[in-house]
């Protein structure tokens, strides 16, 4: 059963004068193994994020990193979660949650379905 779902959508440019213009922004976003990614997978990992968040339905005390993306033998996006947001979707019912990211034309979006047990 479908618990939540979510959408984000990120603009290249303002997030390319984010990262440049906040000192520290990228570590307090991205877990070690996503920081060497390029621009839009960045952006795109972000907006997967933000559309965790909303899916979700909580974000309280969640830190970015506690949201990192992996990618599996497949070339798959997938959420690893630790922390606040591990205890969320736990206390929740999530059992597997979806994941599409896409970047084209200076946007990257993402799509996230939060399903039970």
């Amino acid at each position: 059963m479908i618990v939540g779902i979510g959408v984000d959508v990120v603009d290249l440019a303002r997030f390319e004068r984010a990262l440049g213009r906040t000192p520290g922004l990228r570590e307090r976003l991205f877990a070690d193994p996503e920081r060497a990614l390029p621009l839009r997978s960045l952006a795109g990992r972000f907006a997967a994020k933000e559309a965790l968040m909303k899916a979700l339905g909580e974000t309280d005390g969640i830190r970015w990193v506690e949201m990192a993306i992996e990618t599996d033998a497949d070339g798959n996006p997938d959420f690893a979660l630790s922390g606040r947001a591990a205890e969320i979707a736990a206390r929740r019912g999530i059992g597997r949650i979806h994941v599409s990211m896409s970047h084209d034309a200076g946007i990257a979006t993402a799509f996230v379905v939060a399903e039970s047990v």
